[in-house]
């Protein structure tokens, strides 16, 4: 009886394996740069935290060498121009690189309210999940969404901060240009005020989207965290 039971498992076990197809969900670029941006954003809260706070001071010398503060915003303002940079890479793909069609195409179900319904209704665990149009749920890219917007308007206010401190070169350039937005903003003070508060955002962005993602790996079932490591997906073949 139990060597029956074992053939009958290891039957099942094959058949699900038959019916379980591997698809590429994220491309190599596609998860070098999630990546990047994750490592460039975690750095940017540490050294923000800093700059904002200073916890840490260099014991008192003669020598002109404590220059840890200097050494933070370095960091910062490297890692912030390196982010800036995947941030305009992505949105250029997200506009007009044919691979990411299927990004696009989650614009769809964006106006359509049923699946907007199934789709809160599959997170409360009382509905199927809907079937999608593109790659991303409506809840997933209005997260994204609202992500983006408070990264551009980290970086709008990081260049005002900026040209407050570098004014040679890319300062020089900028200068005018992020002096008027100072002044729409209402004064340096409030652009500082802005940056905080979008910083906190993306922090509970992140927090939001690092439990959403264990969420699916949990419930889906597909490889949903293990292909923004290996780009493989995988789901029942219909």
């Amino acid at each position: 009886m139990k060597e029956n039971h074992k053939d009958a498992s290891a039957i099942e076990a094959q058949t699900q394996e038959c019916n379980i197809e591997q698809e590429v969900e994220f491309g190599v670029v596609y998860r070098w740069q999630h990546w990047i941006r994750a490592l460039s954003i975690v750095v940017l809260i540490i050294t923000g935290f800093y700059i904002a706070e200073p916890i840490i001071t260099p014991i008192p010398s003669a020598q002109p060498d404590n220059f840890m503060y200097a050494l933070f915003r370095s960091w910062h303002i490297i890692f912030g121009f390196l982010l800036t940079a995947l941030i305009f890479i992505k949105l250029y793909r997200f506009l007009f690189v044919s691979k990411n069609q299927m990004e696009r195409e989650a614009l769809k179900d964006i106006v359509n309210i049923k699946v907007w319904l199934q789709q809160i209704g599959y997170y409360l665990l009382i509905s199927k999940h809907p079937k999608l149009k593109g790659v991303y749920n409506p809840l997933q890219f209005t997260a994204y969404f609202a992500f983006y917007l408070m990264m551009f308007l980290l970086i709008i206010t990081g260049f005002v901060l900026y040209v407050h401190v570098y004014h040679n070169g890319l300062g020089t350039f900028m200068y005018e240009p992020m002096r008027a937005v100072e002044a729409m903003m209402g004064g340096l003070a409030m652009v500082r005020e802005i940056h905080h508060i979008a910083m906190w955002g993306v922090i509970l962005f992140i927090l939001g989207h690092i439990y959403m993602a264990i969420y699916n790996a949990v419930f889906v079932k597909e490889g949903a965290m293990d292909a923004i490591f290996s780009g493989i997906k995988w789901h029942k073949k219909h």
